[in-house]
């Protein structure tokens, strides 16, 4: 597992976007590390909002990448797979699961209008109220 220090001074790259180590938080007997970005949600509407993406992962899944300097997901802990090249699109646009780096994801809209990304098979915990406010990512 990581070192926090490792997680603070770099990026995890996930659906094709640079999210920054927000913090470390033990829920239920498991440590997950919390990474956030915000972005504007559509150039093309006529005032577009700032948007809040926040991904939730078990630490030990996230693994430093040497060659691309960057932290990558891998559910065993081991070498990360490649990443697919794919079109950015926007978060509206997404569907709500779908899989990356061989884990099934689901994002959720949480109560403060942040989109939050978590692992499917854990997604029952940890996209609840009661998860999300564990995790700091919702009143």
């Amino acid at each position: 597992m990581l070192e926090l220090a490792d997680l603070e001074v770099n990026v995890l790259e996930f659906r094709q976007r640079s999210f920054s180590f927000e913090r470390a938080v033990e829920l239920g007997g498991s440590s997950y590390a919390v990474f956030s970005r915000t972005e504007t949600e559509s150039e093309s509407r006529f005032r577009p909002r700032l948007i809040h993406l926040c991904v939730v992962v078990p630490r030990g899944w996230v693994v430093y990448d040497g060659p691309s300097d960057t932290l990558r997901l891998a559910k065993d802990g081991g070498a990360p797979l490649p990443v697919p090249v794919e079109p950015v699109v926007e978060v509206s646009a997404e569907p709500s699961e779908f899989s990356e780096q061989d884990v099934r994801w689901r994002r959720l809209a949480a109560p403060n209008g942040t989109f939050v990304y978590a692992p499917v098979e854990l997604a029952g915990s940890l996209l609840t109220n009661e998860g999300l406010a564990a995790l700091g990512v919702a009143p």
